[in-house]
């Protein structure tokens, strides 16, 4: 199978309408809700996780950027992408601090080591609306896919996380 946006899209519909049924804000219980919709380490997860690492070889996404983080855009927010903007991070350590004023939704797949994104394992990572941090990845390497509300991202100064 060619890797390309279309094919990206297409195998990220089911997670699309898992996060686009889930309430941010509570965090936790919209983790819990995503994992029953989209199971992180089911089947389907699986495939993706796949499909994501040859897109990432075949430098179809995480083509800019350097070393801690790399990243790329797939899609801006859309009815076809029930208006979350798509992300892909493979990251490292720490990233750009940011606020989240609709939320965040992050599908975290780890490639190295015992990854954890926020001191969160693979999986399914959620923040509220309202939250900040500074974004990070420790204990080894993660591929993340951001799903971003109406695209609603504000970059922050780090004094202000």
């Amino acid at each position: 199978m060619t890797v390309d946006t279309k094919s990206l899209l297409n195998a990220l519909q089911s997670p699309l309408s898992a996060a686009a049924a889930v309430d941010l804000t509570a965090a936790d219980d919209a983790r819990a809700s995503l994992e029953r919709s989209y199971p992180s380490n089911g089947d389907d997860a699986r495939a993706l996780r796949t499909l994501l690492l040859e897109a990432v070889e075949a430098g179809v996404i995480c083509d800019r950027g350097d070393e801690p983080v790399r990243y790329s855009r797939l899609a801006k927010p859309s009815d076809a992408t029930r208006d979350f903007s798509i992300d892909f991070v493979l990251m490292s350590g720490p990233g750009i601090p940011h606020r989240h004023p609709r939320g965040e939704i992050n599908l975290c797949f780890a490639t190295e080591g015992d990854a954890r994104f926020d001191g969160q394992p693979e999986g399914w990572v959620t923040f509220a609306p309202d939250s900040r941090h500074i974004p990070t990845v420790s204990q080894g390497t993660m591929l993340i896919v951001y799903f971003l509300p109406g695209g609603d991202v504000e970059w922050i100064k780090p004094n202000e996380v």
